[in-house]
Formats: C-alpha cells, structure tokens, sequence
C-alpha cells in the first residue's frame, strides 16, 4: 500500500496511518500579533461565556486578529477616557507638581473608573 494517495473527487492527500488512509489536513497559517491585557481579558470572558463564538474565532482562524483588533479599540477607548476624565476633573501637570497624593488619588480613581467602562461595554459583551 502506498503511503500517499491523492483523491481527485474531492482534491485530499490521504496518509497510510496503520490500516487506514486518513485525510492529510493543515490549517491555514494565521498571522501572530501580540494581544495586550485587554484582549487576554476579552479572551477569557469570551472562553467560559461565549463558547460557540469562540470556537468559531478557532476554526475560522480568526481569533488572533479579532483579539488584537479588540485590544486596540480598548486601548484606544482607555486613552481617550482618561484625558476627556482629566480635562473634566481639571487635574493638570501643575497639580502633579504641587501635590503629588492628590494627584495620584485622582488619578487612580480615573483609571479605576474607565477601565470599568471599557470591561462592561467592551470586553464582557
């Protein structure tokens, strides 16, 4: 028995595995691009409360793009947030400078708050 055999009515390699051919089946190369904290956020959120949608993320390939575009739009919601919070709050260089606990305090209230606009409106959805 050969090793290889190639069907022509559906266009498959077959590989000899012991007594039977089994189709010879790879994946398309998915392009690797770093997920930050929020799309791991995502990830997880997606893993154990979207399952059907995560698997289809997995067979489609797709995950890693989806994560990293989920992480962008997040980082880019978290910058804009926090300088629109600052603006608003008035908290300035000068404030940093002259009272630097009252600046970190504001400023931990801030992040605290926009990150959880961003894990209810975009994260956990």
């Amino acid at each position: 028995m050969e090793k290889y055999i190639y069907d022509e009515s559906n266009g498959l390699w077959y590989e000899l595995q012991g007594d039977y051919y089994i189709p010879c089946l790879k994946l398309p190369d998915e392009e690797q691009v770093e997920i930050g904290t929020w799309g791991q956020r995502h990830l997880e959120y997606i893993k154990h409360h979207r399952k059907g949608f995560y698997t289809s993320l997995i067979l489609g390939c797709k995950l890693n793009r989806y994560l990293a575009g989920i992480n962008k739009q997040a980082e880019e919601m978290f910058d804009t947030l926090i300088s629109q919070h600052k603006n608003a709050e008035g908290i300035t260089e000068q404030l940093k400078a002259d009272n630097q606990m009252e600046w970190v305090c504001k400023m931990n209230n801030i992040r605290s708050s926009v990150t959880e606009v961003i894990n209810s409106n975009l994260i956990c959805v």
